[in-house]
């Protein structure tokens, strides 16, 4: 009898959705239009947050979500191939990404976005949406692109200062994706505060691929300390991440304005020097004047 009824209930549910089914659609848009709607043909997420690639159902009722189903296809870069990220049918849902989710709450209300916290640099490519209410299919497509920031810095490298006619300094970027990223310099004087690109002495490094797909990459820049008393010098990057260009200063003092702070550091010591010596022999001429007195005292 269990065995009865619970073959008979399958059977009225699938007459429910043959029946129903026909009826739901005709408040979605018609078949010549079989795409949902996506969010433009590229979404960006940066890396480590948590990205939502819209899919939503056009014109759609409150839906019964009962009797339609919810796929999540990604297509791999490399291989060309797809694969499952999440399923919803009915009751059953299945994440083969770990935290992927489509809300029911939402998709009762047409909306079929997917959820993934944490994205990564893989997980970049093209995402499928596919919608199913029997006997009809909507479907829809979108570029998840996935960046990151880059970290920068600028340090002059004092092990490369040779006679203090040369100065060396690095500009780093690190982290960053995807891989076009554009390094500047400029430069300016106290005398002539109108910043130069400098284009001369600039060695620019190939992007070095991290193991979690970002890249590194280092500039550098040589300059002769002798050709200004003092200069600043600017390294400029630009990267798809970044909303405004990252600007970072470093002021070197020139040839005059070292040997003046060494001067001012040494001054003292110099002058604490010859007190020490005149102090020296001010007390060793007292005390062999006091022994030549002695002296002639015992000769007499």
């Amino acid at each position: 009898m269990d065995l009865v009824g619970h073959v008979s209930w399958g059977f009225m549910r699938m007459l429910l959705v043959l029946v129903l089914a026909p009826v739901l659609w005709r408040t979605l848009p018609s078949a010549a239009s079989p795409e949902v709607e996506m969010a433009g043909r590229t979404q960006s997420v940066f890396q480590n947050d948590n990205a939502t690639i819209n899919c939503k159902i056009p014109g759609s009722p409150q839906l019964d979500i009962r009797i339609m189903g919810v796929t999540w296809f990604r297509k791999n870069q490399v291989k060309d191939t797809e694969s499952k990220v999440f399923e919803f049918f009915g009751n059953h849902q299945e994440a083969f990404r770990p935290g992927a989710a489509v809300f029911p709450w939402k998709l009762k209300r047409g909306d079929a976005s997917l959820q993934l916290p944490g994205v990564q640099l893989k997980e970049a490519g093209q995402y499928r949406c596919e919608v199913v209410i029997t006997p009809n299919k909507l479907q829809g497509t979108v570029w998840l692109q996935v960046v990151a920031r880059p970290v920068c810095g600028l340090i002059q490298d004092p092990a490369t200062v040779k006679n203090n006619e040369e100065i060396h300094i690095v500009c780093k970027a690190s982290g960053f994706y995807p891989q076009d990223i554009n390094i500047t310099w400029t430069k300016w004087t106290p005398e002539n505060p109108q910043s130069a690109e400098i284009s001369e002495d600039v060695r620019t490094g190939p992007p070095v691929k991290n193991e979690d797909g970002s890249y590194n990459v280092t500039s550098d820049l040589r300059l002769k300390s002798s050709l200004e008393p003092s200069v600043t010098v600017q390294c400029e990057i630009k990267h798809i991440s970044l909303s405004t260009s990252e600007r970072l200063n470093l002021t070197l003092p020139g040839i005059e304005s070292q040997k003046l702070r060494i001067w001012k550091i040494a001054l003292p010591c110099v002058v604490g020097l010859i007190i020490f010596i005149v102090l020296l022999l001010y007390f060793g001429w007292k005390r062999c004047r006091h022994r030549s007195a002695k002296l002639d005292r015992d000769t007499y």
